[in-house]
C-alpha cells in the first residue's frame, strides 16, 4: 500500500461515502459526525466510534479498503512480542501501534489510526527502518498490547490506588463525589466495562470482602475471577458507578437499581446496575446488554426441530397465552423478543409491559413498569386492553392478579406472550394454578409453554471429537438419536480464539409443550407434574435434556454442559 496518505477533506469525504455505500452509515449520521469532527479537529473515524454510529470493526474494514491496506485479524497477532529496544510499551499503547513482524523492507505495523503520521514518523526515526502499515480495530490492538507488553487494567488500577482515597464508611457526599470524579477512578471503571465488552461478559460482579475487593465476570454463564481491586478504592469505585447510574451515593443501607447508556468500542451498550448492602460494603452487579450482539431470531438462538415447528404452531394461534419459563438468566426474555419479532407485522398492534425494557423493537409500543408511582404490571395491563392491541407481551407474570388479567385478555381475543419462573414446561401449569388462575380459565386460554436453559457452545476451532464409551451410550440412551455406527461426542480443549476456555458463546436447549385435549383434560383434574410430563412426551414433546443431547452429538456443546444445565444424572 501507499504508506503515506494525506488526511485530507477529500479522503474523509470518500471514507464517509464508502461507509454509506456499504450500508454501515446513513447520510444524516455522516453529516452530524463530520460537523463534530471539524469542530473538534478530530478524525471522522474516531468521532463515528464515539457516537456509536459505526462499530470499530466496520470502521477498520472500511479504512483498510479505502487505503488498500491489509486488515489484521486475530490469527495475524504474534505469540511473542517483537523486542524493539528503542520503543516503550507506553508509546505503543498511546499511539495504538502493534509491531507484527520484521521483514527486509521494514517493520510490519498494525495501526488503529493508519493516518497518524506523527506516530509513523516517530516509529521510523526510533528504529531507523521503514514501516509497512496495516489496519486493525483498536480493541484488537489494545488486547494484544496488554497480553504482549503488560496489563493495562493493572496499570489503571495502580494509578487509581495511588489516590488519597480510603474505604471508610463515614465519608461525606462531597468527598465521595470528589473521589468518583478523579480521572484514574473514571478510567478504572471504564476499563472494567470495556474488558467486559471485549470478553463478551454478560455481568460484572464487584464485591467487597473483609480483606479483598473482588471483581468477577460472568462469561458464557460461568463466573470468572479478574484481578482484585485495591481495598482503598471501595468507596470511590462504587460511588463512580452510582453517579453513572444516577443513584443516591449517600444511601448505603438500601438496595438501588439504575441504568447506564454508553458507547464502548463504537457500540451502544446498556448497563443495568444493581447495588446491595452486604457485610463489608456494597455489592455491585452490572448487567451488560450489548444490543448489537443479540440477533432476535429463533433459528439463531438455537431453536431446532421439532421444537421450532411446535413454537410456530403455537404462535400462529390468533389468541391465547404463550409462556416461556426457566430460571433467572436462562434467556427467557430474549426468546420472547425473538418470538415477538417472528409474528410482528404492520397489520398488528403490539404493546408490551416490561421491567426493564431490554431491547427497543421497531413498530412495538413498549411500556416501562414504575411501581413507585403505581404503574404496576397489573395496572398497565388493564390500561393496555383499552388500546385495542392484537398482541400483548407481559415481561413477567409475578402475581395472581397479573396472571388473571392476562388470562382474561387472552379470552377476549388477544395473543398474550409472557415469562414465568419454573424449572420445566409442565411446572408452569401448576404454578399458574397456585397463583389462583381457575383451571377452566387456564385450559381455555393457555396454548403453549416453552421451557429453556442456556448451554455453552463449543469453540469450533478447537473442539476435540472422541468416541463415546459404551457405558455413556447406554446411560444416556444415545442410540435413540444415532441408531447406527460409532457415536462421537466432543471435548472442550481451548485455544486463542476462545481465550483458552474451549467454549465460545451460548445456545438454547428448549422443550415446547403444546396444549392438546389430553393435556387439558389432565389439567382440569389437577394431575401432578409427573403425569403431565409423561403425557407431554407421549404427545411429541422433546425434553430439554433430549434437545441438549442432540446438540452434543452434533458438536455444538458437550454432554457435560447438558447435564450441568438440565438435570442431575
Amino acid at each position: 500500500m501507499e504508506a503515506r496518505v494525506e488526511d485530507s477533506d477529500s479522503f474523509q469525504r470518500a471514507f464517509g461515502e464508502a461507509l454509506i455505500a456499504a450500508g454501515k452509515l446513513d447520510q444524516p449520521g455522516l453529516e452530524r459526525a463530520t460537523r463534530l469532527a471539524n469542530g473538534r479537529d478530530e478524525r471522522l473515524a474516531g468521532v463515528l466510534a464515539k457516537l456509536g454510529l459505526v462499530n470499530e470493526r466496520d470502521l477498520a474494514a472500511a479504512l483498510a479498503a479505502q487505503l488498500n491496506a491489509p486488515l489484521i485479524e486475530q490469527v495475524h497477532i504474534p505469540d511473542a512480542p517483537l523486542e524493539i529496544e528503542q520503543l516503550s510499551a507506553k508509546f505503543l499503547k498511546q499511539r495504538r501501534i502493534l509491531p507484527l513482524a520484521e521483514t527486509e523492507d521494514g517493520y510490519v505495523l498494525a495501526m488503529a489510526d493508519p493516518l497518524d503520521q506523527y506516530a509513523i514518523e516517530a516509529f521510523e526515526l526510533a528504529t531507523g527502518r521503514a514501516s509497512i502499515i496495516c489496519v486493525a480495530e483498536p480493541g484488537l490492538i489494545e488486547r494484544a498490547i496488554d497480553r504482549l507488553y503488560g496489563e493495562r487494567l493493572g496499570e489503571v488500577t495502580d494509578a487509581a490506588a495511588a489516590l488519597d482515597a480510603d474505604q471508610g464508611e463515614d465519608l461525606d457526599v462531597e468527598r465521595l463525589k470528589d473521589l468518583a470524579s478523579e480521572a484514574p477512578v473514571i478510567q478504572l471503571v471504564n476499563s472494567l466495562i470495556a474488558q467486559a465488552v471485549e470478553t463478551r461478559a454478560s455481568d460484572i460482579h464487584i464485591e467487597p470482602f473483609e480483606n479483598e475487593f473482588r471483581v468477577r465476570y460472568r462469561i458464557d454463564g460461568i463466573l470468572q475471577d479478574s484481578a482484585p481491586l485495591a481495598d482503598r478504592l471501595r468507596a470511590a469505585v462504587v460511588s463512580r458507578i452510582k453517579i453513572m447510574a444516577r443513584l443516591d451515593i449517600a444511601e448505603r443501607r438500601l438496595p438501588q437499581d439504575g441504568r447506564v447508556k454508553m458507547i464502548v468500542r463504537g457500540k451502544p451498550i446498556d448497563l443495568r446496575i444493581s447495588t446491595m448492602p452486604i457485610m463489608h460494603g456494597e455489592s455491585v452487579v452490572m448487567r451488560v446488554l450489548d444490543r448489537d450482539s443479540v440477533e432476535l431470531d429463533l433459528d439463531v438462538l438455537g431453536v431446532r426441530e421439532p421444537s421450532r415447528t411446535r413454537l410456530d404452531e403455537i404462535l400462529a394461534e390468533p389468541h391465547g397465552i404463550f409462556m416461556v419459563t426457566g430460571p433467572t438468566g436462562s434467556g427467557k426474555t430474549t426468546t420472547l423478543y425473538a418470538a415477538l419479532c417472528a409474528i410482528n407485522s404492520p397489520e398488528k398492534k403490539v404493546v408490551t409491559v416490561e421491567d426493564p425494557i431490554e431491547y427497543q423493537l421497531d413498530g412495538v409500543n413498549q411500556v416501562q413498569v414504575r411501581p413507585g408511582i403505581g404503574l404496576s404490571f397489573a395496572n398497565v395491563l388493564r390500561a393496555m386492553l383499552r388500546q385495542d392491541p392484537d398482541i400483548i407481551m407481559v415481561g413477567e407474570i409475578r402475581d395472581g392478579e397479573t396472571a388473571r388479567i392476562a388470562a382474561q385478555a387472552a379470552l377476549t381475543g388477544h395473543l398474550v406472550l409472557s415469562t414465568l419462573h419454573t424449572n420445566d414446561a409442565v411446572s408452569a401449569v401448576t404454578r399458574l394454578l397456585d397463583m389462583g388462575v381457575e383451571d377452566y380459565l387456564l385450559t381455555s386460554t393457555l396454548t403453549g409453554i416453552a421451557a429453556q436453559r442456556l448451554v455453552r457452545q463449543l469453540c469450533p476451532k478447537c473442539r476435540e471429537p472422541y468416541v463415546a464409551m459404551d457405558e455413556i451410550v447406554e446411560r444416556f440412551a444415545l442410540r435413540q438419536h444415532r441408531p447406527e455406527g460409532e457415536i462421537t461426542l466432543f471435548h472442550a480443549r481451548g485455544c486463542e480464539a476462545c481465550n483458552g476456555r474451549g467454549y465460545l458463546g451460548r445456545t438454547v436447549v428448549i422443550e415446547a409443550l403444546k396444549m392438546t385435549d389430553r393435556i387439558r383434560a389432565l389439567v382440569l383434574r389437577h394431575a401432578d407434574a409427573a403425569e403431565l410430563q409423561r403425557a407431554a412426551v407421549e404427545e411429541g414433546m422433546r425434553t430439554m435434556f433430549e434437545d441438549g443431547v442432540t446438540k452434543a452429538l452434533d458438536g455444538i456443546t458437550t454432554l457435560e454442559e447438558v447435564m450441568r444445565t438440565t438435570r442431575d444424572v
